[in-house]
């Protein structure tokens, strides 16, 4: 692939990515989780517990949009504040119990919304090819 394949394919990726998040976005309901919440529950659950700036670096997003971001995560109890256990000037943040559940529920309209998309626009193998891109894109989104 040369160059200007790449550069096509890259372009082609972001449009692609882009209308996937618009699509989601416009799902949102009131209540129902932003889609940077949940990616900083997920950060969170698999990663274990962050100070906020490290959480804002992970998510390349400001410390005071971080801030936002955790201060309604823990009025939901999503999240908890605990003094970091090296230097007790500093906090940690850790996912809940109900962080975790909220993650676990399947039932939110947005996932749904994508889950039947998959289901019924898409082939077996076709669902199966989108699910192995997954690690991918994320691999991509940390290399942004």
């Amino acid at each position: 692939m040369n160059e200007a394949d790449e550069d096509r394919a890259a372009s082609d990726l972001r449009v692609a990515l882009g209308r996937v998040v618009r699509r989601l976005r416009q799902a949102h309901e009131p209540g129902e989780l932003t889609l940077s919440e949940v990616s900083v529950l997920s950060r969170l659950d698999r990663d274990g517990p962050a100070t906020p700036g490290a959480l804002a670096g992970g998510e390349r997003v400001r410390p005071q949009a971080m801030g936002t971001t955790l201060a309604a995560l823990e009025q939901r109890g999503l999240v908890a504040r605990m003094p970091d256990p090296d230097d007790g000037r500093r906090v940690s943040m850790s996912i809940t119990e109900d962080g975790r559940g909220i993650l676990l529920d399947r039932r939110s309209a947005s996932v749904r919304r994508l889950s039947r998309a998959l289901t019924e626009g898409f082939s077996p193998e076709e669902r199966r090819r989108l699910i192995e891109c997954v690690p991918l894109l994320d691999r991509l989104a940390d290399s942004l």
